[in-house]
């Protein structure tokens, strides 16, 4: 039986430069009921406060989901990165290297990582293809892809490769921005399915803010929502009460309030607490998205 929450957090990431954002959004669903709702700062979140929220002030029965990578493809190699004699043995290990390299950055940011003689070869960042950005050094256009990446494509999603650090869809920049909080969680958050799904206790998870928009019925072509009018009619398709009124919503708030409901009303289904194409192994060094079965 899957273990009940009282809360539900969705986190709209980024791994931009500066240290407050504008496209990090954070929303919370409530289990009694009523539609999900915005936590704003006046000047936009940082990560630093979301990891502060994260580490020190979420309710104990809460699951989160954090719009990034929770770690890079291993499986399709044999590692994160072949050829390189530091290449971490799973992602607990990855997060750490990551914050090492990356301690002095300011905001949280993983600059020094990519800027890495030999760790910024597996990455397509700037102008610059990484002689390894592919398993065998050759260039790879769209880059390498989890297995749970791979399973994303095939329910109709358009996954793009951590190592790939441009372009308005990369996750590359949050992923990594992200495995810094990820590190400093250890002890305080149950990171599934890279720690198993505790009985009680806080627990974060990969989402992809897509997957609500295909529940809510729309298509990956048009999962991005910019009307509080089209956000009310997605929150009444997953079940969720609008929140009412008109005109203009950025994206990053709507896809956080419709992936907090519909993490809601979705994450009792224990098919996406085992999905099956995720072994020990998987779980150990890529990770899941939670959703994908």
């Amino acid at each position: 039986m899957v273990r009940r929450f009282s809360h539900f957090i969705s986190i709209d990431w980024s791994g931009a430069k500066g240290s407050h954002h504008r496209s990090i959004a954070m929303a919370v669903a409530d289990a009694a009921g009523g539609p999900p709702v915005l936590v704003q700062r006046p000047r936009g979140w940082s990560r630093a406060e979301i990891l502060a929220v994260l580490r020190d002030e979420l309710p104990r029965d809460s699951f989160v989901g954090v719009d990034l990578g929770v770690s890079l493809p291993f499986v399709d190699c044999g590692g994160f990165f072949p050829g390189f004699a530091d290449s971490p043995p799973d992602a607990k290990s990855l997060w750490a290297m990551v914050e090492r390299l990356c301690a002095e950055d300011e905001h949280l940011s993983a600059g020094s990582f990519v800027a890495h003689p030999d760790l910024g070869e597996y990455f397509l960042h700037g102008d610059r293809r990484g002689a390894q950005f592919g398993c065998d050094g050759a260039s790879h256009r769209n880059g390498r892809l989890r297995v749970t990446e791979h399973a994303q494509a095939a329910n109709g999603l358009r996954p793009t490769s951590n190592f790939k650090l441009v372009g308005a869809s990369q996750v590359g920049k949050s992923s990594l921005t992200g495995m810094r909080v990820l590190h400093a969680l250890r002890g305080h958050v149950a990171v599934w399915p890279i720690d198993p799904l505790p009985a009680s206790g806080p627990v974060l998870a990969e989402i992809y803010t897509s997957i609500a928009a295909l529940a809510a019925g729309r298509t990956a072509a048009t999962a991005k929502i910019k009307t509080r009018e089209e956000l009310d009619t997605a929150l009444l398709a997953l079940g969720s009460p609008p929140l009412g009124g008109k005109g203009k919503i950025d994206d990053h708030s709507s896809d956080a309030l419709l992936t907090a409901a519909w993490m809601r009303a979705n994450a009792h289904r224990a098919q996406f607490w085992s999905p099956g194409g995720m072994t020990p192994a998987i779980a150990r060094t890529e990770g899941w998205t939670f959703g994908v079965p």
